[in-house]
Order: C-alpha cells, then structure tokens, then sequence
C-alpha cells in the first residue's frame, strides 16, 4: 500500500509540474502597451520558424518585393537573436482577405500573412506582393508588424510603407521618434534579374517605446 502511494504521490507531483511549466510559459507573454490583435504573433503554434518566409499568395500577378533588415537590443549595436516577427497585410485590392478555413486572428488580418524569426546575425526577411491602398481611403499601403521577444514581451511597431506613396503625410515622413528607432518607410530599390523589389528596414528592440520596461 505504501509502494501504491507513493507511485500516486510521483505522478501525481509529475502532473503538477507539467501544468505549472504550461503556466509559467503563458505568465511569459508580456504585452507592452495596448494593442488589438498583437496575440496574433503566437498563432506559428509552436513550428519551427526560419529568418526567411514568403507569405502566401507570392506565386500570384503583381509587385513582388523583398524585405530585409536587423533586429538589434537596446544598444542598438548587438543584434537580437531569436526575435519573432509577424506581419500582415491586405491583397492588393486592399482587402484583409480570409480563407473560408480561417482561424483566430486570420479571420480579421486576412490570410496574407507570415512569421520570422532572426537568426544569430539578428537577420531577417520576406517576401510578398506589395499590397494595395484600403478602398475609398486616403491611408498609405503598409504592412503591420508585431515583435516578440525571447523573454514573451510582445508589442506593435509601426507598418512599413512605400516611399513612394501618395497617401503619404508629412507626419508620417518626419517621424523624429518612431517605435524601435525606424519610421519604415521603404526605399524599395530597381528590380533585380528576378523582378523582385527590395527594401530594407532594422529595428532597436524597444526604443521609442514609452510602455518598454528599463
């Protein structure tokens, strides 16, 4: 009887650890600041992410573009490993379009969409159509981005966009304290052999972010 106990009294010590490790996992998820639609990062669910993703729909007619850059820490200097990165945007018609399968946060951000994740170098890059201006709008195309950090900070940085736009403000092009150090407005360079657009975008993990922890 006492063998019996104690076998209960180990699994049952081993059950309790699992779930805890579980909750200490979700305690991790730090948001900074406020921001709809930011949990959306977490929806790769756990499968191996590369510093490189094509988001879907890139075989399809229209502008394809690069977009390459550095994610660096705080002192803006050493570049952060391991820093997931998702971002979203509209077809070229400028629509959020969702599949009929869409899940979660798809069904509101359209299934154009991806997840980096840098490499030892802080690197990263993606390719896509470059999406198109919202209908009936004045708003600059873009596309959104959302970090996570290692330690589960998470938070929104402001979209990239096209140099040359129209939608454009003033506001917007002299930005003097943009989220994690860059305004994103993409210079995109002449097509290379393939006829790929590319553009180039670093960011400083937390700068400019009033919410960030010290």
């Amino acid at each position: 009887m006492d063998r019996i106990l104690s076998l209960a009294l180990v699994i049952f010590t081993i059950l309790s650890c699992s779930g805890q490790e579980s909750d200490d996992n979700n305690t991790t998820r730090t948001l900074i600041g406020n921001c709809e639609g930011c949990e959306a990062v977490f929806e790769f669910n756990g499968r191996p992410l590369n510093a490189t993703d094509t988001l879907p729909g890139f075989e399809n007619e229209g502008t394809k573009i690069k977009i390459s850059g550095t994610i660096y820490e705080q002192d803006g200097e050493t570049p952060a490993s391991d820093v997931v990165m998702y971002v979203y945007h509209t077809n070229q018609k400028g629509i959020y379009e969702p599949k009929p399968s869409s899940e979660g946060w798809e069904k509101r951000h359209g299934y154009i969409r991806g997840w980096v994740k840098t490499d030892s170098e802080g690197h990263y890059e993606f390719y896509t159509l470059k999406p198109g201006h919202y209908p009936n709008r004045k708003t600059p195309a873009h596309i959104h981005p959302i970090i996570l950090e290692p330690d589960g900070k998470y938070y929104w940085v402001g979209s990239y966009f096209f140099s040359d736009d129209p939608h454009l403000t003033s506001e917007m092009k002299n930005n003097k304290n943009p989220r994690c150090g860059s305004d994103g407005i993409l210079q995109l360079t002449d097509a290379d052999q393939d006829g790929i657009l590319e553009g180039h975008r670093d960011f400083v993990l937390g700068k400019n972010i009033s919410e960030y922890p010290n």
